[in-house]
């Protein structure tokens, strides 16, 4: 049996408290890990909806100066048919 005495005590306080730190310090570490990078992503996908918004009014942009451009040249060369 062992002999519980104060300096046993402490070596088992001791044991426990590593034994309990070494089990819950990887799993800690992983878990914030995981919360920082899922703040990147959500902010790199906010960043790519944001961006995917600008292309469609980009291109929505392009597609009314094309339809411009074509009405001018249309009216142009009607003009110049016209003398």
């Amino acid at each position: 049996m062992i002999k519980l005495n104060g300096k046993n005590s402490l070596l088992i306080v001791f044991a426990i408290l590593i034994l309990t730190l070494v089990l819950y310090v990887p799993k800690i570490y992983l878990r914030n890990n995981i919360y920082y990078v899922s703040k990147d992503v959500n902010k790199l996908y906010a960043h790519y909806t944001s961006l995917k918004e600008e292309n469609r009014f980009l291109a929505q942009q392009l597609e009314d100066m094309k339809f411009k451009n074509q009405i001018v040249d249309s009216i142009i060369i009607k003009s110049l048919e016209e003398k």
